[in-house]
């Protein structure tokens, strides 16, 4: 019997948008930071469009007070995953209001005290309904209006135009501001966002007039060109690629601490990692470029468009992902855009090998769906042209925008500007496993350069005497940087002597990545190499003079002071690098700053505490847990890692304690030091000791 009434509900559930179209709704919320609860006065507008017994809201383990349909209390079921209505409405236009409460175990997070505080949300796909009643169901789109109520001091960020900022809304209270957002047009539950923080801003307008928002830590004000570069000329071109102007009034990006992504493309407002906010030498390492042009991207692809179900997911992720490539190309030229391409085909050939399931199946990978997709994209405007396929998706943009849409949709834009074989399309790049490995490759080879580079890939085990003399010419021309890289790794296992030229010719290059991938293969460094070689700690990259510095310090231990002095205030990328490997290796090095040991070692371990970012948790972690395993102040933090709300980071920590419990010391460790450890540590600790 239970069996039969789930299975009636889910068929009314899927019926729902069907029978009951959601307008508007009106939210205002009162995040609490210190209860990490939010509650909420919430008003629906929603027409009934044919009989039907129950409307639901997607609701995860929520209270409900004072639910009215049309201003009369109705009776309601709370079924902890959905508010069900059964009362009160009529055919035609309704309206529903109701105050809430929840504490969500996941998509609304708070991270942070005081000063650090920050409070952000993450709805991927379908779990917006864990902090706001919504809808699970993508094809259910609504007009968001988010008012939200916070102290002054912080900035408070959500969709669409800040229309404006009161102290008076819902009664008055000094030291609180309600920020009240508004949209013009509907969008998917998912795509729901807020954020809040100290964020210093900046602004900038588009060549069509779109107001751009560019938002940063307070302590990160002097980061915005490196961070932001070229998002103005990447939407100018989207809007000139794409042929459809920027659906939505407003767009505004901020980066938080601890995001679960690389991004989010929460409509008109894209939440993304603070690993991406990068200073000028970090810039040369890693950028927000291609992660920036993707989750624009995804405002017309995902947000203006949605795709109906999961099976058609590559319709958002493919797309977002191949115009970023597109926008990559505008900016750095075609020579950059067929090496992206290429790195891709090599991911997607490799993961063929054991990744079978085909594209258009929403159990696919997100390597399949971004990448595969990204591909797929590519043959099909390499095979029609770019024009017609800048027709296709102006059509299909126009024709679909603020609706749901499936693939056979997209096809159909295609087969009306072209006679392409669309049906074999969709059977091999579509619905077929694998990666069409012959089709990518004779694309790639009519660039001149990445023929002349997959040439140089087949000279690999020929003897170095006859392909020495090709090597020089590669270094000395202006080719682009990925074949002299090539150059650089086949000459890895070559003798020094032989190949000592070639190498001075590269480093005097300053190209820093032709450098960086010098200092990649030096295992040994012969003595008459030794002054060379330490020129790369001078090089503006952090992942240069982290090698570097390791190497050195491995290879020279007569000049270990002389590294550690010189590299003693760097810091590196957001999770510390730098300083977290000169921490280890002072601490390491015999008879360095010997009354200062315990403060390193005390400043390492504070790293893995759970005052910071979990990029900076885990490289503490695995250098303190190879310094001193037994170090319970260590395993104590590692066992507290195991509850973090970044699955990336849990998946480390507990892959860490299962490696030390196979030793019966540390599983003594950890089960003494279960009664110290918090219910939420201890639940994690119990399970892996159980295992």
């Amino acid at each position: 019997m239970r069996y039969l009434f789930l299975l009636f509900f889910s068929i009314s559930f899927a019926q729902h948008s069907q029978k009951v179209d959601f307008k508007t709704v009106h939210a205002t919320l009162l995040p609490n930071a210190i209860q990490k609860s939010i509650s909420g006065e919430v008003k629906y507008e929603f027409e009934v469009l044919s009989s039907i017994d129950t409307i639901a809201i997607d609701a995860i383990r929520m209270d409900f007070t004072n639910v009215k349909i049309n201003g009369k209390l109705v009776n309601f079921k709370n079924s902890q995953k959905a508010l069900q209505l059964f009362e009160g409405f009529k055919k035609g236009k309704n309206t529903l209001t109701f105050n809430y409460k929840a504490i969500p175990k996941q998509t609304l997070y708070f991270i942070g005290e005081g000063e650090n505080l920050q409070i952000w949300t993450q709805g991927q796909g379908k779990y917006t309904s864990h902090w706001l009643p919504s809808f699970d169901d993508v094809n259910e789109k609504v007009i968001f209006n988010i008012s939200i109520k916070f102290n002054d001091d912080y900035t408070i960020l959500s969709n669409g135009v800040l229309k404006n900022r009161d102290h008076k809304r819902n009664g008055y209270e000094e030291g609180f501001t309600t920020y009240n957002y508004q949209m013009s047009k509907p969008m998917s539950s998912y795509l729901v966002m807020i954020a809040i923080g100290k964020f210093a801003k900046q602004t900038a307008k588009t060549k069509s007039g779109t107001p751009l928002e560019f938002y940063l830590d307070q302590k990160d004000g002097n980061k915005f060109e490196t961070t932001y570069k070229y998002t103005t000329q990447i939407f100018d071109f989207f809007e000139q690629e794409i042929g459809v102007k920027y659906p939505w009034e407003i767009y505004r990006q901020v980066p938080v601490r601890d995001f679960l992504y690389s991004g989010m493309e929460n409509t008109t407002s894209t939440i993304f990692s603070q690993d991406f906010v990068v200073d000028e030498i970090g810039f040369n390492d890693k950028t927000y470029i291609n992660v920036n042009a993707h989750e624009l991207a995804h405002q017309w692809f995902g947000n203006l468009i949605t795709a109906e179900t999961g099976k058609h997911h590559w319709l958002q992720e493919g797309f977002a992902t191949y115009y970023a490539l597109l926008a990559e190309k505008e900016l750095f030229g075609d020579d950059y855009f067929q090496w992206e391409l290429y790195e891709m085909a090599e991911r997607l050939q490799q993961a063929s090998k054991t990744d079978t399931i085909p594209l258009l199946n929403e159990k696919a990978s997100s390597l399949t769906f971004y990448q595969k997709g990204a591909w797929a994209l590519h043959y099909l405007r390499s095979t029609i042209g770019a024009e017609n396929f800048q027709k296709a998706v102006k059509n299909y943009l126009k024709k679909y925008g603020f609706k749901n849409v499936n693939t056979t949709n997209f096809l159909k834009e295609v087969n009306a500007v072209s006679n392409f074989n669309t049906a074999i399309f969709q059977q091999n790049w579509l619905e077929k496993s694998g990666f069409q490995v012959n089709q990518a490759l004779d694309l790639l080879k009519k660039n001149n350069f990445m023929k002349s580079y997959l040439d140089l890939v087949q000279l690999q085990p020929k003897p170095f005497a006859e392909k020495a003399a090709l090597f020089e010419t590669i270094l000395k021309s202006n080719d682009f940087y990925p074949i002299k890289e090539e150059v650089i790794y086949q000459l890895a296992e070559i003798p020094f002597e032989e190949k000592e030229s070639l190498l001075n010719r590269a480093l005097d290059s300053k190209n820093i990545k032709i450098r960086q991938a010098i200092s990649r293969i030096m295992i040994e460094i012969p003595r008459n190499f030794q002054s060379e070689y330490e020129t790369l700690l001078n090089d503006d990259s952090y992942i240069t003079k982290e090698i570097a510095l390791g190497t050195l310090w491995k290879l020279f231990p007569e000049r270990q002071e002389h590294y550690l002095n010189l590299s003693k205030n760097w810091v590196g990328f957001n999770d510390k690098n730098l300083r977290i490997l000169w921490l280890t290796l002072a601490l390491i090095s015999e008879g360095y700053e010997v009354n200062e040991k315990v403060n390193f070692y005390d400043e390492l371990l504070d790293y893995s505490s759970s005052k910071y970012e979990s990029s900076i948790r885990q490289n503490a972690l695995t250098n303190l847990l190879y310094l001193n395993p037994n170090d319970q102040n260590i395993l104590q933090n590692l066992v507290n890692a195991t509850t973090h709300h970044k699955w990336q980071f849990t998946l480390f920590a507990r892959n860490q304690i299962r490696e030390l419990i196979k030793t019966e010391r540390h599983k003594k460790y950890f089960q003494e030091m279960l009664p110290t450890l918090n219910y939420a540590e201890q639940n994690q600790l119990k399970r892996l000791l159980s295992d």
